[in-house]
């Protein structure tokens, strides 16, 4: 693999060619030791994810209703069959982890699909190397009446 000459040094920005002498040595040490690995096996999905899940439509509604768009999300994960929480700030979904990463898709989608202009989704996801795993209710059931 061919390699374009560095510039010659200019004698007011030394520190910036170096620099990029630097990152091109690195990134060429990085290929190498990547291309003497062998590719990793895919990870097997563990049996149980969590995830929480923040939609951040513009906007949030139309003038006759406020939360229109956050509403619509928050319908596909109730049609899911899944088990979830909805809290002020986000939502928070268990279950399979196939199924969890489709509701994730289908509830961003939601949100465009309902009318709003563009969306943020804010996601965190929680699963294990094991199968099973923490549920809400293990996570929360101290801080609970």
């Amino acid at each position: 693999m061919a390699h374009p000459p560095l510039a010659p040094l200019h004698p007011m920005r030394p520190a910036r060619h170096f620099r990029r002498a630097l990152l091109s040595l690195s990134l060429l040490a990085c290929g190498a030791v990547w291309a003497q690995q062998p590719p990793a096996a895919a990870p097997t999905p563990a049996g149980h994810m969590l995830a929480e899940i923040q939609v951040i439509p513009r906007p949030a509604g139309t003038a006759d209703d406020r939360y229109k768009h956050v509403d619509a999300a928050i319908a596909v994960i109730q049609a899911s069959g899944l088990r979830h929480e909805v809290h002020a700030l986000g939502t928070v979904v268990e279950g399979p982890p196939e199924k969890v990463w489709a509701l994730l898709q289908a509830v961003h989608q939601a949100t465009l699909e309902a009318g709003a202009e563009r969306t943020l989704s804010v996601i965190k996801v929680s699963s294990g190397a094991q199968a099973g795993g923490p549920r809400v209710e293990d996570l929360v059931r101290k801080f609970r009446p």
